[in-house]
């Protein structure tokens, strides 16, 4: 069973960084998708950035320009820098991979970001 595990959460101010990190230990697969969505309180959970294997790249409008998505294939890592962080990107920040043969996904526990004064 695949674990993911996230890191990296935390408390900042506005117009603060914070940067997550993911890691599926042990795995033996090459993730065909990496992502990051994210849920607020009373909120679905929506797709932050998204990046595929040969490193195409998609942000949500609301996180262009301030989030930049990376990842290590050899490592199966996958990061979220955030910067000019926003009092309404609080929220709980799920990792999510898969593979495309055969099909699976998995899920980080998901890590708490909170923006606040």
């Amino acid at each position: 069973q695949v674990q993911l595990v996230e890191s990296g959460g935390g408390s900042v101010q506005p117009g603060g960084s914070l940067r997550l990190s993911c890691v599926a230990p042990g795995s033996v697969f090459i993730a065909n998708v990496m992502a990051w969505y994210r849920q607020a309180p009373g909120n679905q959970r929506e797709l932050v950035a998204h990046i595929n294997s040969v490193g195409k790249i998609t942000y949500a409008d609301s996180v262009q320009g301030r989030f930049t998505i990376s990842r290590d294939n050899a490592k199966n890592t996958v990061d979220l820098q955030m910067n000019s962080l926003k009092p309404e990107d609080t929220a709980v920040y799920y990792c999510y991979m898969d593979v495309a043969i055969p099909i699976k996904s998995w899920w980080g526990q998901g890590t708490q970001v909170t923006v606040s004064s």
